[in-house]
């Protein structure tokens, strides 16, 4: 109950909120992705968190517990943006099963330089082989040219909001 009341509470103070699905937009599929590692206490499991947008308005998120336990936090967060990646994949499609074929790639943020490293670096290393599946994935999606990797600083990624608790100040930011 005591979780209700705070959800509720949210809402009554924040009516002013709400998601703009502008007209006008760019039409173009931009991503945030975060982890954090090891953020259950009992099963040490990571978050995983992205955050999509098409044209500025946003359109999906999701938050979940990694299925395996991430043995560095660059795993972790290379786990978030394989999820993420595949999640704009099937936006991209479905959009196209819609009529709406997407010409620039997709734009994906992450704020964890060695993910990007791994992502964009074709040797693989002995330290990265139980995340060779989700390596091939990301990588083919750069190597075809419908992906593009950004680094973005940790104070601007909306995604750090599904998989950390935030204060005031930074959570309406």
């Amino acid at each position: 109950m005591e979780a209700v009341r705070r959800v509720v509470r949210y809402i009554k103070g924040s009516a002013g909120q709400g998601l703009l699905l502008r007209r006008d937009c760019n039409m173009q599929l931009v991503g945030f992705c975060d982890s954090d590692w090891g953020a259950c206490p009992l099963s040490r499991k990571s978050l995983t968190g992205y955050f999509v947008m098409l044209g500025g308005s946003p359109i999906s998120w999701r938050t979940k517990k990694q299925t395996t336990v991430s043995r560095s936090s660059a795993e972790a967060e290379y786990r978030s943006l394989a999820d993420a990646t595949s999640e704009l994949v099937w936006l991209r499609s479905f959009l196209a099963a819609l009529g709406i074929f997407l010409d620039r790639p997709m734009r994906l943020f992450c704020d964890n330089q060695a993910a990007l490293h791994i992502a964009h670096n074709p040797v693989f290393h002995e330290r990265t082989k139980h995340i060779e599946l989700d390596c091939h994935f990301v990588r083919e999606k750069l190597e075809a040219g419908l992906l593009a990797l950004s680094k973005i600083s940790t104070k601007q990624q909306p995604a750090d909001l599904l998989t950390k608790a935030h204060g005031r100040d930074q959570f309406q930011f």
